[in-house]
């Protein structure tokens, strides 16, 4: 329920009177003949201009709208032979502010010439009946359109890039709508949208910004209100401050939170405690509302409706482009199709890189002749790039890779040579370089997290062996022109720490840092964080040395790869939305952004040098999905898309359950065509034992839902204070789940919850997941960070250690008596799988994976039925090229 208030503050005791919605369509055909002095008698809502009457050279046709200010008629250009939209007020309603309302909507509109803003023809406001004339349009409202429903994504998202593009002409005019809601935006009968009513528009230029607004508004702003419509102003405006072009953005924000969802964002039983609402409640979240929408769109619309106007878009174009690139879904593809050769993926790049230089070059011709971008590759055996850094004082790149099948170890390059030498370092990621010496990180251990967790060292160029300094480090950087490091730091089930230097912790995160980089002068430090430890994305952000942290951009889905630009003055990462690819962007300190750089293929920045220079990998990752159905004895590609991650197979082996670029999927394993079941973003996570429910959450992994495979909608399960979760897995009965998650301030763990209902238990202490359940429902399979499987009484009591078991091994499943369990070494490639005896203490090894071409090969997931007669995995490889960059701007 919404908190009542009787005051809102000194400027805010009367409610705003929300302005009329624009005039609704009704075709009325009428009679009579008009009379001057009926006409100025009329009261508000009649008819005062018949078919056949004149206003100047414009013949009345038929009314089609009427409200309460005066009327709108279709009428005829007798000049130009075309029909026009006549808008007239009684003279009733023809008070200086009205007639100076009718007046500033026909500037403001008048001066715009866009697509999505109709066209004003004429006007004359001194006329014994004043008038507008402007496009005829035909088709309705989008308040109509909302009263059938919610607007299906892909036209809700069209709509509303439509009127950000409309606002963001209007703005560059210096204008100000300040009325965004469905009532004053009409969809045509071809789809296309119009913003109407430009009537309580600001100018920025032309008026004195402190001009008393009860001159310039609706009657509301004389009685101390804002103007607008409560539940569609921005805090700002309910406060009565300045507006800008982020004011507008908020009310869009509204608008689309209730095309997506069809409810209003911001409601109460008075305009005074929507108004509250606006300034202190946050709407309801629209994955509860509509369950299945894109995280990605949550997120924008979140964004969209922030309270502090600094963390919203800043500028109309920015959230045209965001709606117009969430539209951009590629169309399905054989899986022929997906899976073209390397030698095409070259071509293509190379065509596309060449397109990019081409547009960029005539992009700015016009404004300064600038040099294209040239991109020099430097890497050119197949493998798959960890890390690399420009040596500082010349052109030589350090990098890390494994290629060719070869281990991972540390290379050095120059785009002189096309050689690369190995500088002796083995198992070992390039952190950070400084003259003559190289940060590395070592004795890397698998933490299920993006990246793993080893020993800083620091090496000489020249070789030697590493001297090894600090442990449970993840990345580090060194401050430009000074010895001092910068470093993150994790232990198991702790929080990550950002210290600098060493020793003394700048910033602590329940979640993941990663990328650190020191800034040109030193006083502050950049990284990508994703606080939630459930995604590969996160949000850019910037602490100083006195601890303060500033989020410059919202989560990105995908996010890897971060640097300060070659001036100093931007941070550029390398991020995507999800199912997209990485593309290279930028954001200064204030939170601006800006695309710099598209690709075809993901792009990941590596490093910036001062004098221009980008190093960036061009990454070729693909997920592939083969495995052995029931009754067959050779493995066969299953993929569907080209980031196909099986999760769970059918006890009987016909079908599986994957998730792929766009969603989730069920596919049967006789090679039938994949079945879509939606949660776009998202992640699926387990079958249920009667295969008509999968368990699934959401891209921001903050929700879990269940899918129906059949009919059916999807149902979000209550979250009960859990932040974020990582897995879920159903008990044999079908009524209850077991899943990791993490309350805000504690580490995951796991615990259980019944679907039907009631909060959830906790069944393991922080940092211990479960990753298999028994059959008879009574044990649960757990590891911890860098221990042995243990065995959980579901129903409460000390756990079991499993004899066979060893640090490394995630359970799989048991057989199905009950007397062996199944394990993966999901760390290694190839993988193995071992059968664990649980009465005799023995373990046997099954099966190894991907034991031919694992080159670029970064992980593996597998999935098999209790008996092994069927068994699917999926294994990401990741194909990188590393190219240095210059002319980035």
């Amino acid at each position: 329920m919404l908190r009542r208030s009787s005051r809102l503050g000194s400027r805010r005791d009367t409610a705003v009177q929300p302005s009329p919605e624009p005039l609704p369509l009704r075709t009325t055909t009428l009679g009579g003949t008009p009379n001057v002095a009926r006409l100025r008698a009329a009261p508000p809502g009649a008819v005062i201009l018949s078919p056949g009457d004149r206003l100047g050279p414009y013949q009345i046709v038929c009314i089609i709208g009427a409200g309460g200010m005066g009327e709108v008629y279709r009428a005829r250009d007798a000049r130009l032979k075309r029909d026009v939209a006549l808008k007239v007020l009684y003279r009733s309603a023809a008070s200086p502010e009205h007639l100076q309302l009718l007046s500033r909507e026909a500037r403001a509109a008048g001066s715009l010439n866009h697509p999505n803003i109709p066209a004003v023809f004429d006007v004359d406001i001194e006329a014994p009946i004043p008038y507008v004339v402007s496009e005829l349009l035909e088709g309705e409202s989008l308040r109509q359109r909302l009263d059938r429903g919610p607007v299906p994504l892909r036209k809700a998202l069209e709509y509303g890039a439509q009127i950000a593009n409309a606002l963001a002409a209007a703005h560059e005019k210096g204008i100000y709508h300040r009325d965004v809601k469905p009532g004053n935006v009409f969809v045509t009968l071809d789809g296309r949208v119009k913003l109407l009513d430009f009537g309580l528009a600001k100018l920025e230029r032309g008026e004195p910004t402190g001009a008393p607004e009860d001159t310039t508004v609706s009657p509301a702003s004389r009685m101390g209100a804002g103007c607008g419509t409560a539940g569609y102003m921005a805090p700002e405006q309910v406060l009565g401050d300045t507006v800008d072009a982020r004011t507008d953005l908020f009310a869009l924000g509204s608008v689309l939170y209730e095309m997506f969802s069809g409810v209003r964002a911001f409601r109460g039983p008075s305009p005074v405690e929507t108004m509250h609402a606006v300034l202190h409640d946050e709407p309801v979240d629209l994955l509860e509302v509509k369950p299945g929408l894109k995280p990605a769109v949550v997120r924008l619309v979140r964004r969209c409706l922030e309270k502090n106007r600094q963390e919203r878009f800043q500028c109309a174009h920015d959230l045209a482009f965001a709606l117009e690139q969430l539209q951009e879904v590629p169309a399905a593809a054989l899986p022929q199709t997906a899976r073209r050769g390397r030698t095409a993926r070259r071509l293509a790049l190379a065509l596309a890189l060449a397109a990019v230089t081409v547009l960029v070059l005539l992009a700015r011709a016009e404004l300064q002749p600038r040099p294209a971008p040239a991109f020099q590759q430097i890497t050119f055996q197949r493998g798959s790039i960890g890390a690399a850094r420009f040596a500082p004082g010349g052109d030589d790149v350090l990098y890390s890779a494994a290629r060719e099948g070869r281990p991972l170890q540390v290379w050095q390059t120059s785009p002189r040579s096309p050689e690369s030498r190995p500088l002796g370092y083995l198992a070992a990621h390039v952190l950070a370089a400084k003259a003559g010496e190289l940060a590395l990180l070592v004795r890397q251990r698998e933490t299920g997290e993006r990246r793993p967790v080893g020993t800083l060292a620091v090496a000489s160029l020249g070789g030697g062996a590493p001297r090894e300094l600090l442990e449970d480090v993840v990345d580090a950087d060194w401050a430009p022109g000074e010895a001092k490091l910068a470093v993150v730091r994790r232990r198991a089930a702790g929080p990550s720490r950002l210290e600098y230097p060493p020793g003394h912790v700048l910033y602590e995160s329940p979640g993941t840092i990663n990328n650190p980089r020191v800034a040109r002068d030193g006083q502050r430090v950049a990284f990508l964080e994703d606080r939630t430890q459930a995604t590969v994305g996160g949000v850019v952000a910037v602490v100083d040395l006195s601890g303060a942290r500033r989020e410059l951009t919202r989560e990105w889905p995908r996010a890897q790869g971060l640097a300060w630009s070659p001036r100093g003055d931007e941070v550029w990462f390398t991020a995507g939305e999800a199912g997209d690819h990485r593309a290279l962007r930028a954001v200064d300190l204030q939170g601006r952004q800006r695309l710099i750089l598209p690709a075809p293929e993901s792009l990941t920045l590596r490093d910036t040098a001062t004098d221009g220079r980008v190093l960036l990998t061009r990454d070729d990752e693909r997920m592939t999905l083969v495995g052995v159905a029931p009754g067959e004895s050779e493995e066969k590609d299953l993929s569907w898309f080209d980031r196909s991650g099986v999760v769970d197979v059918s006890p009987d082996g016909t079908r599986i359950l994957f998730g792929d670029r766009f969603g989730v999927y069920i596919r049967p394993t006789d090679g039938s065509p994949a079945i879509r079941l939606g949660l776009s973003g998202g992640f699926p996570l387990d079958l249920s034992p009667d295969g008509r429910l999968v368990v699934a959450t959401t891209g921001a992994a903050n929700q879990l839902v269940l899918l129906p495979t059949g009919a059916g909608d999807p149902t979000p399960l209550p979250n009960h204070g859990i932040s974020s979760y990582w897995d879920a897995l159903w008990f044999p009965d079908g009524r209850r789940i077991v899943f990791v998650g993490r309350e805000p301030g504690r580490g995951p763990r796991s615990y259980v919850q019944d679907v039907s209902g009631g909060a959830p238990r906790a069944l393991t202490p922080e940092d211990t997941w479960v990753l298999a359940i028994s059959p008879d429902g009574t044990l649960a399979a757990a590891v911890s960070s860098g221990q042995r499987v243990s065995l959980w009484p579901v129903a409460g009591g000390a756990p079991r250690l499993v004899a066979a078991s060893e640090p490394g091994d995630r359970p799989l499943g048991w057989t199905p008596d009950g007397r062996q369990l199944w394990v993966f070494r999901r760390g290694e490639i190839p993988a193995s799988v071992y059968r664990l005896d649980l009465v005799r203490n023995t373990r046997q090894l099954w099966k190894r994976l991907l034991s031919r071409d694992a080159v670029g090969v970064s992980s593996i997931d597998f999935c098999m039925t209790p008996t092994g007669n069927s068994y699917f995995y999926s294994y990401e490889r990741v194909l990188s090229d590393l190219y240095v960059v210059s002319g980035l701007r």
